[in-house]
């Protein structure tokens, strides 16, 4: 279930559409699922209705999820590929970001330890 923290420096309708990317990714909502109303998940979660309408919209931009009037929003059937695929072009700024850390002495061990430690920490 989807789960948000108000006190989190990153914006609501960020961490919406990151959740449900990882639902989907992890195959909690399936090709084609329906998700909730706005409203319902508005209430659910306790957020603002046009925040909501938000993070379903730019999902939507995406193609993650599909919009059909008057029956609602489904989970793409290639959604999982799709959130994949941008999120292989991360890597880019993990480079960049590696490249920067060197420049300024960071220890590569240091940052192979920051790594592996995100990726223990996200499997949990």
């Amino acid at each position: 279930m989807l789960a948000i923290d108000k006190m989190s420096r990153k914006p609501i309708y960020e961490q919406l559409i990151e959740g449900l990317e990882r639902e989907i990714v992890t195959g909690l909502l399936g090709p084609q699922a329906q998700l909730p109303s706005i409203r319902e998940l508005s209430s659910v979660l306790g957020v603002n209705p046009n925040t909501v309408q938000k993070a379903l919209g730019e999902l939507d931009k995406l193609g993650i999820i599909i919009s059909a009037p008057g029956r609602g929003m489904f989970v793409a059937e290639d959604a999982s590929e799709k959130i994949r695929a941008r999120m292989f072009f991360k890597i880019t700024e993990i480079r960049e970001l590696a490249a920067e850390l060197a420049k300024a002495g960071v220890d590569e061990q240091a940052v192979l330890a920051a790594v592996h430690e995100a990726y223990l920490g996200s499997n949990s």
